[in-house]
């Protein structure tokens, strides 16, 4: 067992939904995880997060996505100071994106948002701005329904992510 997970296995209750909120934001799923505690491994941990996801609803996956930078943007309300640096990070390709790029992912997150009535979210992890863009403007084909479950599976693979550069810390 990692050094991270044991003291997370042992730490009060705040301090491990906290752990877990940085990984992702959905309040109800941070609690859910501390209330599974003691976790004996880290496949241990990622399949109770896949376990513990299958369990959420619309609320909480909205609850998530509202924690995340739009690709292109730097901040999100409400994210906490570790799970904004993570974004950073993951969606760091955009940086060097030519203006056309960033002019066209604001645009398209404007329609996505109009049309679906959330933030647009990609495990960037790994995808150019381009990459990020062409996903974005394909799943504005999607209905509503189809791509709130796409988004929820792209949270999903974000926190997996995010819980493995977790127990690295």
């Amino acid at each position: 067992m990692s050094a991270v997970l044991s003291q997370w296995n042992e730490t009060d209750r705040e301090s491990a939904r906290n752990a877990m909120v940085d990984c992702c934001s959905a309040h109800r799923w941070a609690a859910a995880m501390v209330d599974h505690r003691p976790v004996e491994t880290e496949s241990v941990l990622h399949d109770l997060a896949d376990r513990v996801w299958d369990d959420m609803t619309e609320s909480d996956w909205l609850e998530a996505f509202s924690h995340h930078p739009k690709i292109g943007e730097r901040t999100a309300p409400h994210a906490s100071h570790r799970s904004g640096s993570w974004s950073g990070e993951e969606q760091s390709s955009v940086q060097t994106a030519a203006n056309a790029v960033l002019q066209a992912l604001a645009t398209g997150n404007a329609r996505y948002e109009d049309k679906f009535g959330f933030t647009y979210i990609v495990c960037a992890t790994g995808k150019s701005p381009e990459q990020m863009l062409a996903i974005l403007e394909s799943r504005l084909a999607n209905t509503r329904t189809s791509e709130l479950h796409e988004a929820a599976e792209q949270q999903r693979q974000i926190m997996h992510i995010r819980l493995r550069k977790w127990l690295e810390q």
